[in-house]
């Protein structure tokens, strides 16, 4: 398969910079404040705004602030070489320790074959000068990693807990989302694959998320439930190795149940953009040649939403 068209992609998205939202703001216009950390699994059909909008509808008077840092095929372990710790620690972040980040940053962007490091590189210097502005504290930090939430892997088990102790310490709540690429289908089944490797890799995830204090959001659990209830459902595209518009929603109700503690079943947001189109030719078509804007059914929005807080359920409630 080409890679290359990917990406290039995801250098782009790598090489989006948000700093607006960054700025403090009053706690007392109900305002959370939400760091989204991750790759193309949350840039993917702006994740992080889907979020939003049903977080501002079921919360009304909320402000859902959302701050993406986000590199594409990176793991936590990448993020933590490019500076992102100082993302999480902004609001009490220093100029002497952002510029030794810098002084890293600069010296690895020097290596052609560090394709991250000028990015990142960029991304600190603007940082840089914002540093003499008031800074807010994050309410909720969301950590997504590449294809490595196995929490056997040496990677993640290192990781996922040096940021959620980071979070934590900012008096911030860390929220583990948890990717599921190897058991999304991408077309429709005839029956539910074997539940048996779902449920030992959410044992392990949860148990290493009650050690840490973190909350999870387990779409592996969440996406074998909608490949049980609605088999006719597909969850990643057959031409693009990432969820689709109905697995990006399922992600997005999934993680408004977590956030909330609350189902989302009624909430109005019924579409998902993907931010990848078919070709420059074909801007209107996303991977598969299908609409890039998908419109769910009443039907459909009710029974992803439905989906979404029982598979939550069925996580809380494992043995």
């Amino acid at each position: 398969m080409n890679t290359r068209p990917l990406f290039c992609l995801l250098r782009i998205i790598a090489s989006a910079i948000i700093l607006g939202p960054l700025l403090a703001t009053s706690a007392e216009t109900g305002t959370l404040n939400v760091l989204f950390i991750g790759n193309s699994f949350t840039a993917r059909h702006n994740l992080s705004q889907v979020v939003k909008a049903m977080a501002e509808e079921g919360n009304p008077g909320l402000k859902f602030e959302v701050t993406t840092v986000i590199y594409g095929g990176r793991t936590l372990k990448d993020h933590w070489r490019l500076g992102t710790p100082n993302f999480v620690k902004i609001s009490t972040l220093t100029a002497a320790e952002e510029e030794q980040t810098l002084a890293y940053l600069r010296e690895a962007a020097k290596d052609p074959k560090d394709q991250y490091a000028p990015l990142a590189l960029t991304r600190h210097e603007e940082l840089a000068k914002s540093l003499g502005q008031p800074h807010r504290k994050w309410d909720i930090v969301v950590l997504q990693s590449y294809r490595d939430d196995m929490p056997d892997d040496p990677r993640y088990v290192e990781f996922a807990p040096k940021f959620v102790e980071l979070v934590k310490a900012q008096g911030g709540r860390a929220v583990l989302y948890e990717t599921s690429p190897q058991t999304q289908n991408e077309k429709p089944l005839a029956s539910a694959p074997d539940i048996a490797p779902v449920l030992a890799k959410e044992k392990i995830i949860r148990d290493m998320a009650a050690k840490i204090g973190a909350d999870v959001v387990p779409m592996a659990l969440v996406a074998h439930h909608c490949q049980t209830t609605r088999p006719d459902f597909t969850l990643r595209f057959v031409n693009d190795a990432h969820l689709n518009q109905t697995m990006a929603y399922l992600t997005a109700c999934t993680m408004y149940g977590v956030l909330f503690d609350r189902s989302p079943a009624g909430l109005s947001v019924n579409k998902i953009t993907d931010t990848r189109y078919l070709d420059a030719q074909h801007r209107d078509q996303d991977r598969d040649g299908g609409p890039l804007t998908r419109v769910f059914s009443d039907k459909d929005r009710a029974d992803l939403q439905r989906i979404a807080w029982e598979g939550l359920q069925q996580f809380r409630a494992l043995k």
